[in-house]
């Protein structure tokens, strides 16, 4: 039997840098939703360096809901939960309430319509002014690449999906103001990637 345990070079190389700046901007304590998780690497590592956090991984894939669980059972750590099948675009998400939610390299690798479904959903989740979303990737700025190696990653991430690529940054940015989410921090990360610090707005 194969190992359901999958690696990802992409997701040890930023790792790290992402790390430091969660320190900065998650909560002391409460519970963080992870989605599009994949292989498991990242809710791992956030998990060992912050443990007073609860974690709760996801992803809409089987094979990687498979891979987070092996690695969970090899790793065996006490504040990350079972992994959960959690699909952005569905209406009904697996979970209630978080108190932030942590998505990585997803808004590039699927097709717009995840990027609506994501806000929508992070609004209902994230039930407390101040909340934050937590997004990294690549992003197009002013409707440009910000380099030639992004403009050669949204070639590329065309070919096997028409309907993924690199997106706008303002339009993302546009499409979580009408759910509440308003844009308090861009920063900027190794490989010409960028982390977008979303913030709950008050419900008025």
């Amino acid at each position: 039997m194969s190992d359901p345990m999958r690696t990802s070079p992409a997701a040890l190389r930023n790792r790290a840098p992402i790390l430091d700046v969660l320190r900065r901007v998650l909560p002391e304590r409460g519970t963080v939703l992870t989605i599009a998780e994949g292989t498991g690497e990242h809710v791992t590592f956030f998990a060992d360096a912050m443990p007073a956090l609860e974690w709760q991984p996801s992803d809409r894939d089987p094979d990687a809901i498979a891979s987070i669980a092996a690695r969970l059972a090899d790793a065996r750590p006490s504040n990350v939960r079972a992994p959960i099948a959690l699909d952005v675009c569905e209406e009904a998400w697996p979970i209630t309430r978080a108190d932030a939610i942590v998505c990585i390299n997803m808004i590039h690798a699927s097709p717009w319509e995840s990027t609506p479904g994501l806000m929508r959903g992070a609004a209902r989740v994230l039930d407390h002014e101040g909340a934050p979303l937590v997004l990294y990737g690549s992003y197009r700025i002013g409707g440009a690449h910000t380099a030639p190696s992004n403009e050669e990653f949204d070639a590329w991430l065309k070919t096997r999906d028409p309907r993924w690529g690199v997106r706008d940054l303002e339009q993302v940015q546009d499409v979580a103001a009408q759910h509440g989410l308003a844009l308090e921090q861009r920063i900027a990360m190794p490989a010409n990637n960028w982390i977008l610090v979303l913030r709950r707005a008050s419900r008025g």
